[in-house]
């Protein structure tokens, strides 16, 4: 069996001030700093054949604490803007709880949540689907089926939703309420045909 272990970011900057963020590359928070190294402790069973990141530097210094922690820095890693936070638009910077006061908690809730809804400008859940998964599908799923490999994916919010909306083949109106928390490591074992057969976060 094949096992891959999903992480979104620690907290960064903006999750702590309650900005969206998309695509602007903040840092880490001090708490998000501290999350990813949890994360680490919690993978130290874990022998990972290679990493897939994106290229914000929230999601790679997560991936660089976590393997710091594990002892397992010369892993091979690919970066990959497929693998970055859907783009938020014209909200990215703004404050959320503002943000819902001018718009309303529930059109703000459809924004971040919803399947195939966009914020102004940017993208929906369906939109950032439409990269990761083709990537998922030519280089994780690939790297995850050879030999039965461990993989690491560590990555944000919404890309992660949407690869988690695939692997657990969820529906429209379920993946409204999914939310991934940060440096929670969520782990997956996949049979020969890459179908999941278990999972739960660590």
């Amino acid at each position: 069996m094949s096992q891959l272990v999903l992480i979104r970011h620690g907290e960064s900057q903006w999750n702590l001030e309650n900005r969206f963020t998309g695509w602007v590359d903040v840092p880490l928070s001090s708490k998000g700093e501290q999350e990813a190294r949890d994360a680490g402790k919690k993978l130290r069973s874990f022998r990972f054949d290679c990493a897939f990141t994106s290229v914000l530097m929230r999601a790679k210094e997560t991936l660089r604490l976590v393997l710091e922690e594990i002892g397992q820095t010369i892993i091979p890693i690919e970066e990959d803007k497929a693998l970055n936070e859907r783009m938020y638009g014209e909200l990215q910077g703004l404050n959320k709880a503002e943000t819902a006061q001018k718009y309303g908690e529930q059109q703000v809730k459809i924004w971040r949540r919803s399947f195939d809804v966009p914020p102004p400008g940017g993208e929906s859940l369906k939109d950032t689907a439409e990269r990761v998964l083709p990537y998922y599908k030519n280089r994780i799923r690939p790297a995850l089926l050879a030999n039965n490999k461990t993989v690491l994916v560590v990555a944000h919010g919404n890309s992660l939703r949407s690869l988690v909306m695939h692997l657990e083949q969820l529906s429209k109106e379920t993946v409204l309420e999914l939310n991934i928390p940060t440096g929670a490591p969520l782990w997956y074992e996949l049979d020969s045909r890459g179908a999941v057969s278990s999972h739960r976060y660590l």
